[in-house]
């Protein structure tokens, strides 16, 4: 039997098509209810706030606590246009200093103060939630960046809270292939290795 391959430490991996990006976030039930009936957010979400997506369901898991933390109950598959990840990447700063990446902590800062979206590698989680060698991104999007996830990006909006008590569930009775089949099929996602490069903490 052959031992699967790790992921690289550092890659992207989501549920995408040709022209679509997958990304999860959680909300109280004010915001994240009428956002999934309508397809849209809500006048309550705040443009001009920093938000942060994530492409991996079980990093989110791990964020929301299954969606069972306060303020985080309704969990929200969003579908954003590719073009708008990818400028986003495009437009992003790590959201913490790495030597080699820009000449000193003052270049780094400027860049960050002045950037609309910020790039930050945590910890992927299994389905214990526990933290594993590889990375998962997530994207913090703020000004510019916050009003065309909102107002241009976005193309769909799903309540995916029942998906995700049904996977905890399962992993509560020991069920963890059943619990693994629901999982969405995340993908490496295709990005310039400069671009990457520029993004890795």
């Amino acid at each position: 039997m052959s031992v699967p391959v790790p992921p690289p430490r550092h890659q992207i991996r989501a549920v995408h098509t040709d022209t679509t990006v997958t990304v999860y976030q959680a909300y109280r039930p004010a915001i994240g209810l009428p956002a999934a009936r309508d397809g849209r957010f809500p006048a309550l979400w705040k443009r001009d706030r920093m938000t942060w997506i994530k492409p991996s369901f079980l990093w989110m898991a791990y964020r929301c606590g299954w969606g069972l933390k306060e303020g985080q109950e309704t969990v929200l598959a969003v579908d954003i246009t590719r073009e708008g990840f990818e400028w986003a990447l495009r437009h992003a700063c790590p959201s913490h200093y790495v030597r080699g990446l820009h000449p000193d902590r003052a270049a780094w800062q400027r860049e960050l103060k002045r950037s609309p979206a910020r790039v930050q590698w945590d910890p992927e989680r299994d389905l214990h939630l526990r933290p594993l060698r590889h990375r998962s991104l997530q994207l913090g999007l703020a000004g510019e960046a916050s009003r065309r996830y909102a107002d241009e990006w976005t193309v769909g909006i799903r309540d995916v809270t029942p998906l995700f008590h049904e996977v905890h569930g399962l992993v509560r009775e020991g069920r963890t292939e059943a619990a693994a089949d629901l999982l969405p099929k995340e993908r490496p996602y295709p990005v310039d290795d400069a671009l990457l490069g520029r993004l890795v903490a």
